[in-house]
């Protein structure tokens, strides 16, 4: 029977079984540890006589308890990290502390006694066999696998508690074989941890082509984003998967299985950290009030639905015109919610309908969400894209002001600053008109708020450039670009949703809430990292051989190389809130909105596409000369 075979039956055997090996063996080198430190202190070898024999058993049965006590049975011998030497020393020292109180008691009832030097010379033979029986059985046993074949090799970028405990799952229940830790603390490269050496992020490229590692994986919860795009940017070309160690406390809520580890998401990559909620601010918008959202079924309005059933509200009203998104998000939270959910089917075009749904359900704060966003789509459909966000936004306001409920938030969007397009265009119209009926509202002495929230690109968003990124590169490619030097600003979508919610409680009316989307991404940097994010490699001049190649097929109508969220960023205030600032329109100035709406739905109805556009991006640009001038 050969060694290998040999640890392999040891590995078999149950677990009481392995701890009463181990307790056997302890008994045994602790009964030698007392007998060579009579040896050491004679200076010869000699046979004990009868009470000698019985002071030597005495040691390990005083010891062993202790053992017991302090956990040297628990432990994994194969695993065993170098901390284990510390209970040792201690059970050891507590051990030989017991027998020493016991040889003095026996002097003192006239037995034989010991030489002074055996006590001390026992502890420290004792501590340094057993630590040794330990460490020698763990190497034993590591030696009589190395003969596994791995199918994946690993780098764990991180070498802290989280980095240690995956390092110790991967060994010990899968097929990867883990090189090391490469961690940013100086003072730890160069060590040993749980048995794997530590290396400097430098090292990175030359371990990865030198030792054919296949996969590095993320375990540092103290990274920020710009550390984990440094670290992807290091990694891009590298024929690497990516791959990172969930939090904790993701963990702990079953946000993830324990034994999983997830492909870094976009979000990793933003241009921003994200800041947890303030529940004050949430609470005070939500709890024990009706709650109603236009488009309810869309990607905002679904994520600020289950935002708002977190907080104890006590209606939800889902207002949706697409059946089917109706069904989905009415399906999804009677799974989670804890409040009355009321699913209405209907356009916000249709007035009498939302003024009657307000008033039925007791609504106190509609979020109008519902608005046709896709560029090229609107542009190719100005009437309709005009229609449901220009006069849909007008009706839902109508239909707050008549009723006099407390509060309506538009959900606006940066393509409003200077627009270049139609949907643009739309929602700086629809930003006008909530202006105006917040004015409307304080003219006749009625307390209600009308304020607009104004972000950037959310990521999975229906019809955002991430889903398509991903859609392309599971098709093989090519990833289309429309121009090399475009950038957007990015942010989840389940930050955004509570960001719009919190914005109601730091805004007065009138004003419209900017939320700090961190720095623009440019659009070349987020497609190869996604490409390098689904363990591929880009096609290109350096790198023939990639698999995904990258195609610039030029800018579509409308579209811009960049956005931007402010008009005026003087006019910016700050918040109580890090990431939400606001901007105030006292001086804006809109001449005669109601006249403008009318010339705007005369053109539409007569399809006359020209004069539309010029009606639609004239007023934008008069309302901004006329602030100009008034400023």
């Amino acid at each position: 029977m050969n060694f290998n075979r040999v640890c392999g039956k040891l590995s078999l055997l149950p677990r009481f079984s392995k701890q009463l090996i181990l307790v056997s063996a302890d008994f045994v080198i602790l009964l030698l540890s007392v007998y060579l430190a009579y040896v050491l202190r004679l200076g010869f070898v000699f046979t004990p006589n009868s009470a000698q024999c019985l002071l030597m058993l005495t040691a390990p049965v005083l010891a062993i308890p202790v053992f017991l006590r302090f956990g040297l049975y628990r432990a994994i011998i194969r695993y065993l990290p170098e901390r284990a030497i510390w209970p040792i020393f201690q059970a050891m020292a507590i051990g030989s502390l017991f027998w020493i109180t016991l040889v003095f008691l026996t002097e003192m009832t006239g037995g034989e006694g010991v030489p002074r030097s055996v006590p001390l010379l026992y502890w420290l033979l004792s501590t340094i066999l057993i630590a040794s029986s330990r460490f020698g059985a763990k190497w034993l046993l590591r030696l009589g696998r190395n003969d596994k074949t791995y199918s994946h090799s690993a780098l764990i970028v991180g070498a802290g508690e989280a980095g240690r405990q995956l390092a110790t799952a991967l060994r010990s229940h899968s097929d990867t074989f883990v090189l090391g830790f490469v961690d940013q603390d100086p003072a730890l490269c160069g060590m040993d941890i749980v048995g794997l050496r530590v290396y400097p992020p430098e090292q990175i490229q030359s371990l990865i082509e030198n030792h054919g590692i296949t996969e590095v994986v993320i375990s540092d919860p103290t990274l920020d984003s710009a550390q984990r795009r440094m670290l992807i940017a290091q990694l891009k070309g590298l024929p690497v998967n990516t791959r990172i160690l969930p939090p904790i406390a993701d963990l702990t809520r079953g946000k993830y299985l324990v034994s999983a580890l997830r492909n870094i998401e976009i979000d990793d990559l933003l241009g921003r950290s994200p800041v947890p909620p303030d529940a004050s601010l949430l609470r005070s918008m939500v709890e024990g009030k009706v709650i109603m959202v236009t488009g309810a079924g869309g990607s905002i309005g679904s994520e600020l639905c289950r935002t708002v059933s977190h907080w104890s509200p006590a209606r939800i009203v889902l207002y949706e015109m697409s059946e089917f998104a109706l069904y989905q998000i009415d399906r999804k939270l009677r799974e989670e919610a804890r409040c009355e959910i009321v699913p209405l089917l209907g356009s916000v075009l249709d007035q009498e309908l939302v003024e009657r749904a307000i008033r039925e359900n007791g609504v106190d704060t509609v979020y109008h969400c519902a608005a046709y966003k896709h560029v090229p789509l609107v542009e190719a459909n100005p009437f309709e894209g005009i229609r449901n966000n220009v006069f849909g936004t007008a009706a839902v306001a109508e239909a707050v002001l008549a009723t006099g409920i407390e509060r309506m938030v538009l959900i606006s969007s940066d393509k409003a600053v200077r627009p270049t397009n139609v949907m643009g265009a739309t929602k700086r119209w629809a930003e006008f008109i909530v202006l105006h009926y917040s004015r409307m509202a304080a003219a006749s002495g009625q307390d209600q708020f009308f304020s607009a929230v104004r972000f950037g690109n959310v990521l999975g968003s229906n019809g955002s450039v991430v889903p398509l990124f991903q859609e392309q590169i599971a098709r093989g490619g090519p990833v289309t670009l429309t121009h090399e030097d475009m950038t957007r600003y990015f942010m989840s979508i389940r930050e955004a949703s509570e960001l719009i919610v919190q914005s109601g409680a730091l805004s007065e009316t009138g004003d419209t809430v900017l939320l700090e989307m961190g720095e623009p991404v440019k659009i070349r940097d987020l497609a190869e990292n996604m490409v390098l994010l689904a363990g591929l490699t880009v096609r290109n001049e350096n790198n023939p051989e990639g698999d995904i190649a990258i195609e610039v097929v030029g800018i579509r109508d409308g579209e811009k190389l960049f956005e931007e969220l402010f008009y005026d960023p003087s006019v910016a205030e700050i918040t109580r809130h890090p990431k939400i600032m606001k901007a105030r329109h006292n001086g804006m100035i809109v001449a005669d909105l109601p006249a403008e709406l009318e010339r705007l739905r005369v053109a539409v109805a007569a399809r006359d596409e020209e004069r539309t556009r010029r009606i639609l991006f004239g007023l934008i640009a008069t309302a901004s000369e006329l602030h100009k001038l008034s400023a």
